[in-house]
């Protein structure tokens, strides 16, 4: 059973995105303002806006200016690497799109905050060949930088391939990004709870709202796909299955993605202090648990 010191120094859990959690901060907390004061209750973050447009070093400089100095960024790879782009890539080829999101990380990887690139690829991308030679492509491209993979189509897991696809992951060096999600035909994924890199792994926790999960049809589905609260006794079974991974992994990062209904930090706040974690500040609003 790992020691409350060890915990502290083996997990890591907090959000994606600092700009919607408005439970966390005082009033009027202007926007400029939000990821200094989210550094106070939590130690880690999944940068999300790098999916939409990939930041200029400067920005990413002026925001890792904002976090202490053991604060740790998870970065979303931009969509056009992953092939959720629809519209004409703004980049001249894909190599210089690379070029351009390795430029802006550098940023937090020379100041010791960069975590890793989280690579997820839409549900679309199924295990078949010309997607092994993508993600075979993509960490030769990304060489030299950490890369945690999530996949959204269960053919990656199913009987015959799922231990084709971890020992893949271990070979490639991608570091395994575990998902809590409902499992919801071919789109979605099971919990596999299997480290493929020793010194860390990740989870995202999107909820088990299976029944908004494929409402991408509607004009507010990111809102409501991840409307979900993690019960008391669905945030212990993380706990263990924290405990579990901890037996074949340095540390874990886990980000709680269901915060369409304020619901992240709560529940993040209350796996935290299940774990005998520093919870930081209370949040203002919102943590009735």
């Amino acid at each position: 059973m790992p020691t409350e010191e060890s915990i502290g120094n083996s997990i890591r859990i907090g959000l994606s995105g600092w700009g919607d959690h408005d439970d966390l901060y005082e009033e009027g907390t202007k926007a400029a303002e939000k990821l200094k004061a989210y550094t106070r209750h939590f130690p880690i973050i999944e940068m999300d806006n790098s999916f939409y447009a990939i930041p200029a070093p400067d920005r990413m400089d002026k925001w890792s200016a904002q976090t202490p100095d053991d604060f740790g960024f998870i970065v979303k790879a931009y969509q056009g690497m992953t092939g959720h782009s629809r519209g004409k890539n703004p980049y001249s080829d894909m190599k210089t799109m690379f070029e351009v999101f390795k430029e802006s990380v550098n940023v937090l990887m020379q100041q010791e905050k960069l975590k890793t690139v989280l690579f997820q690829y839409p549900p679309w991308f199924d295990c078949e060949r010309k997607h092994v030679e993508i993600l075979k492509r993509t960490r030769e491209w990304m060489d030299g930088f950490p890369v945690a993979l999530e996949f959204r189509n269960q053919s990656w897991f199913v009987s015959d391939y799922r231990e084709k696809t971890l020992q893949f992951m271990r070979d490639e060096g991608w570091i395994h990004s575990i998902a809590d999600e409902p499992e919801a035909g071919i789109g979605s994924i099971p919990v596999v709870l299997e480290p493929t890199q020793g010194h860390a792994t990740m989870i995202r926790l999107h909820g088990r709202n299976a029944s908004g999960w494929h409402a991408s049809g509607e004009a507010n589905w990111r809102e409501v796909r991840y409307l979900y609260r993690y019960s008391a006794e669905e945030l212990e079974e993380w706990k263990q299955n924290l405990f579990t991974l901890l037996h074949s992994t340095k540390e874990c990062w886990l980000i709680f993605n269901n915060n369409s209904g304020g619901d992240a930090a709560a529940n993040a706040k209350q796996l935290m202090e299940l774990l005998g974690l520093d919870t930081g500040p209370v949040p203002i609003r919102q943590m009735e648990w």
